[in-house]
């Protein structure tokens, strides 16, 4: 650890921060965004009441409706971004609580317009396509809304849940402000016996530490700072799951699931299908456990020994330069194009590359119709960092592709395939290191590596969307999710996954605390679902080449234009059965079998 505390904001070098000024120059012409797109509120008024006028209202109000969709998505994304940098920085605390207070008038002020046109007489959406050419692009669009009729509310309905929405969205800002900005852990000593200020972002790296004793003492130290605040916690979970369960019933969903799942139009059966189909290869996962401790020569596996590399000999540094060339290496199979725009953005600084005190944990893909992509990173000179990169990249580009090639209205893709184009950057980047790497030590590490990634991806994403359906469940059946509940659960579903050879230290039972993807619920599947799809398509790119890459990129740019089921079909995957989560299991049992020969 060289680091011994993190650096302020004004220590990161220029040139590894992201350049917000592509969004907008400077705080005051956010502030002229800001009130501009206040004032064109007021256009509402016009529109209300008469979409069934005439088309060239109706094309105008949808056309209005794009426009402030695309100013208040700047607005909000721009504010915090910069609050992003350093939580802790009062002045975009306040510019971002502005921004989503808009956000919920604009909200309010839109919500009439679905509502109306599902009131609108039969055949007059039929005559306005025949009187103007300018309504096909709206179809897609217009079928969406339509096929959801029976769950959209009255107007004055519509108006009240939108403004309710700070309200609705409360534990999860909650959440997001006492993870963030307010939780302080201690100091913890590292390998050398130093003094290191422990932080969300060196918790894995420490959890990775050949040092045992390193690891089980920052293990405890990390929990015992959750379990001080272990009331709050489920309190502020609990009012998020009642919160998606109340959204639920008004608009006549029989479940929260079921309501999640329905903006996908995806089945529940795929949902239960994943969890089916990751149980009925739990032995496998049990079988990678007993490996693990055996490789690690210990009488007994503690879940502190769950992320150190069982290959202790080697020590893999990545730096930041060097993750960028492996992943530009990795990625070369994606062709000319997808190379020159990944070059683009290593080098325009659309990538926040250091943690620094303040800053928001984690990583992410964000930015906005009119901008480029934007990435955010915690970068720690490890493997791990190094896919994280690739992993976000591929969310960035499939933003840019679906920019350029989909007008605003579909330009914006669903969950359910963004992780279809961040997991196969990982897929194609470990490929290359598992061919070009001779060193069978160093072999067995990146196998390692990748059984990790379907462990954490695969087996504990659906581990945690059966948490999010057990939980939901309950509370639409009346019961009060405590602390104790929620710890009861999520041991049990850590003692299924894990088997019988680890040993299930108390600390794990409220893990559930710290996981922010809990606050946006039935949204963690998805990575596992995506992961299948993905490691389908990168077989496919590998093995066909140019056609598979040209099929690919035709994915990358279709944005939201056909459901995510249909766009993944097209590209070759049938997510309605089992067998891409299968044959995903498959390619784990067959990376399994190597690694156990060669330790």
């Amino acid at each position: 650890m060289e680091q011994k505390q993190l650096r302020s904001r004004s220590e990161i070098p220029e040139e590894y921060k992201w350049r917000l000024e592509d969004i907008f120059p400077n705080d005051e012409a956010w502030e002229e965004e800001y009130a501009k797109t206040e004032k064109e509120l007021a256009r509402a008024e016009g529109f209300r009441g008469h979409l069934g006028d005439n088309v060239t209202t109706f094309l105008n109000c949808l056309e209005w409706m794009n426009e402030i969709s695309q100013s208040i998505g700047e607005i909000y994304t721009y504010a915090r971004m910069r609050r992003d940098e350093d939580n802790r920085n009062s002045h975009y605390q306040a510019l971002t609580d502005r921004a989503g207070a808009l956000s919920v008038k604009v909200g309010s002020a839109l919500a009439f317009v679905v509502p109306e046109i599902l009131s609108l007489p039969e055949g007059t959406l039929e005559k306005y396509r025949e009187e103007n050419p300018k309504m096909k692009l709206y179809d897609h669009a217009l079928d969406d809304i339509l096929r959801k009729r029976e769950h959209v509310l009255s107007p004055a309905e519509e108006k009240l849940l939108a403004e309710m929405g700070e309200i609705l969205d409360a534990p999860s800002s909650i959440f997001g402000m006492a993870n963030n900005a307010d939780l302080k852990f201690p100091m913890v000593k590292d390998e050398k016996g130093q003094e290191v200020e422990l932080t969300k972002g060196n918790y894995i790296q420490f959890m990775e530490s050949q040092d045992r004793q390193v690891r089980k003492e920052v293990f405890q130290t990390f929990y015992a700072t959750y379990k001080k605040q272990i009331n709050t916690w489920a309190s502020t979970l609990n009012s998020s799951i009642k919160a998606d369960v109340f959204v639920a019933k008004a608009r006549r969903y029989p479940s929260a699931i079921e309501a999640s799942l329905d903006d996908d139009k995806v089945p529940l059966t795929v949902y239960d299908s994943l969890i089916d189909t990751v149980r009925e290869f739990l032995p496998q996962m049990h079988r990678y456990v007993a490996l693990r401790k055996k490789a690690l020569g210990l009488d007994e596996l503690h879940m502190y020994d769950i992320y150190v590399p069982m290959v202790s000999e080697v020590d893999m540094k990545i730096t930041y330069p060097e993750a960028v060339e492996m992943c530009k290496k990795g990625l070369e199979p994606l062709g000319e194009e997808y190379g020159r725009v990944l070059e683009e953005g290593f080098n325009s600084r659309w990538i926040d590359v250091y943690e620094n005190q303040g800053k928001t944990s984690g990583a992410y893909s964000w930015g906005t119709y009119r901008s480029h992509p934007y990435v955010l990173l915690n970068h720690q000179d490890t493997l791990d960092s190094m896919f994280t990169l690739a992993h976000e990249m591929g969310h960035s580009l499939h933003t840019y592709f679906s920019n350029q090639k989909q007008p605003y209205i579909y330009a914006g893709y669903k969950i359910f395939v963004a992780e279809v184009a961040s997991t196969l950057n990982e897929g194609l980047v470990m490929d290359y290191l598992l061919r070009t790497t001779e060193d069978p030590k160093l072999l067995a590490y990146l196998l390692n590596h990748y059984l990790e990634q379907f462990r954490g991806t695969v087996f504990r994403q659906t581990m945690f969307a059966e948490f999010e359906k057990k939980t939901h469940a309950l509370v639409e059946a009346g019961e009060a999710l405590t602390a104790e509940l929620l710890s009861d659960i999520y041991l049990k579903l850590n003692e299924d996954y894990y088997g019988p050879e680890v040993v299930m230290d108390p600390e794990i039972a409220i893990e559930w605390a710290r996981i922010p993807h809990f606050y946006s619920a039935f949204y963690v599947y998805k990575y596992a679902t995506g992961f299948s799809a993905a490691t389908a398509l990168a077989n496919r790119i590998l093995k066909e080449g140019e056609p598979a890459v040209q099929d690919y990129l035709e994915f990358l740019s279709s944005g939201s234009s056909d459901y995510p089921i249909e766009l993944l079909r097209k590209a070759g995957v049938d997510m309605e059965t089992p067998q891409p989560v299968r044959d995903a299991l498959q390619v784990f049992t067959s990376l399994l079998d190597r690694l156990e020969k060669l330790i």
